[in-house]
């Protein structure tokens, strides 16, 4: 089953996940979420897949989170994924998808969890 990464290249956790991959030899695909966004029905099936909200896969650390001042909001799933779509430095990276399953790969090790 194809493995896909969606990240961010010059993140340090995704390079970390990203080298584990290639260095295991597993087949694999790498989006960059910058280049080719998540779309907005991607992004709902990958958080379903986690099992998280919306909500846990914010990035409130992120200087739009607070420019935004998201913390202040009472915002719905579909309303934080449209943001994400937007303002893609919002999302948790990475995200592995494998089949069925989806892990936010934070620590880096988690990745072992879909292998």
């Amino acid at each position: 089953m194809k493995i896909t990464i969606y990240q961010k290249p010059t993140c340090t956790t995704c390079k970390q996940v990203y080298n584990f991959l290639k260095e295991s030899g597993v087949d694999f695909d790498a989006v960059n979420y910058y280049i080719e966004p998540i779309p907005k029905n991607k992004l709902k099936e990958l958080l379903h897949k986690m099992g998280i909200s919306a909500a846990e896969l914010l990035r409130v650390k992120e200087p739009k989170y607070k420019e935004l001042r998201l913390s202040e909001k009472k915002l719905s799933d579909d309303e934080i994924i449209n943001l994400m779509t937007i303002y893609p430095d919002l999302i948790q990276r990475p995200i592995v998808e494998k089949g069925s399953k989806a892990i936010l790969a934070r620590p880096a090790e988690r990745i072992k969890e879909i292998l």
